[in-house]
């Protein structure tokens, strides 16, 4: 993908979810972070364990780059994990939240608590799709034309979509 200068710039897949994930979760993490990877996606977390660990290790195992976007200014507490290449340490704890789905072209949820529901609500807010496994289900207010994000309770239709999601946005 080319910015208004002509730049090329990597596209970013935003990976969601809970730092206490099951195992399942961290699976399915997994294969996602591996296969935005083989697309040339950047895998995007939030540096911590559960579901960012997962994801980044899927990634980087694919020979993929991945950044975390850090709650913390500095190392500790499981941030980052050991498969961020790229740790942005911001300070800001879960206000960082915004930077995560801001930097993306596409985010994913995989499961998740308060903060996964707060990074769905900012991508839609900000234009940036978003699909969820086994995550927070949203129901717009009457009248709203918002834009929700796409649903999947089974892993196979979520991978096949992902896979097609990722070969639709252009990658320079």
């Amino acid at each position: 993908m080319s910015d208004a200068s002509g730049v090329n710039q990597l596209s970013v897949l935003a990976v969601l979810g809970p730092s206490d994930a099951s195992a399942e979760e961290r699976a399915i993490a997994e294969r996602i972070g591996a296969a935005a990877a083989r697309a040339g996606w950047v895998v995007l977390t939030g540096g911590g364990p559960g579901v960012m660990e997962a994801a980044s290790r899927g990634a980087v195992e694919a020979g993929g780059l991945t950044v975390g976007i850090l709650p913390t200014a500095g190392s500790g507490g499981g941030y980052p994990n050991n498969w961020v290449c790229l740790p942005i340490y911001t300070g800001s704890g879960s206000a960082r939240n915004a930077f995560n789905v801001l930097s993306a072209n596409l985010c994913i949820a995989v499961g998740g608590g308060p903060g996964t529901l707060s990074e769905i609500a900012l991508a839609l807010k900000s234009g940036t799709p978003v699909l969820c496994w086994r995550s927070w289900g949203l129901t717009p207010p009457p009248g709203s034309d918002q834009p929700l994000p796409r649903v999947f309770a089974s892993e196979a239709e979520l991978l096949a979509t992902l896979e097609n999601e990722l070969s639709e946005i252009p990658n320079s």
